[in-house]
């Protein structure tokens, strides 16, 4: 068993299905353990919940024609609505080829964004000296 699977909540099944999904398209890394996500210049754009329900971070128009056809929602983390990630149905997270335009919706809108600063290594929760 992989190091993730032993690490994660996330049902089996789905954890195969996310990296599954993030294979065939090479140039997006993975990342996580306990909750796997993808991300672009230090945005992320999807990512698996602990029960195994997968989020899409699209624009605006793509999202809203997103939750009209596969009949769903935004996605609802800890009793907050995260406004620009949907919630993708089980049905389509099964289904890597209908879902493959819509992680590529994804990563483009995500690269569009004006990237992040990037942290120095180390510096994570240090104070610098005056």
């Amino acid at each position: 068993m992989s190091r993730d699977k032993q690490i994660t909540e996330i049902p089996a099944e789905k954890l195969e299905l996310y990296d599954r999904l993030i294979r065939e398209r090479p140039h997006i890394e993975r990342k996580g353990v306990g909750l796997p996500y993808t991300s672009v210049n230090g945005h992320m754009f999807s990512f698996l919940s602990a029960s195994g329900i997968l989020a899409l971070r699209l624009p605006a128009e793509e999202r809203e024609a997103f939750m009209a056809r596969h009949g769903t929602k935004l996605f609802v983390a800890h009793g907050a609505t995260l406004k620009e990630y949907v919630e993708v149905p089980e049905k389509l997270l099964a289904n890597f080829i209908e879902l493959l335009p819509y992680l590529d919706q994804s990563y483009e809108y995500a690269q569009g964004l004006k990237p992040k600063p990037q942290r120095k290594a180390g510096s994570k929760g240090k104070k610098r000296a005056r």
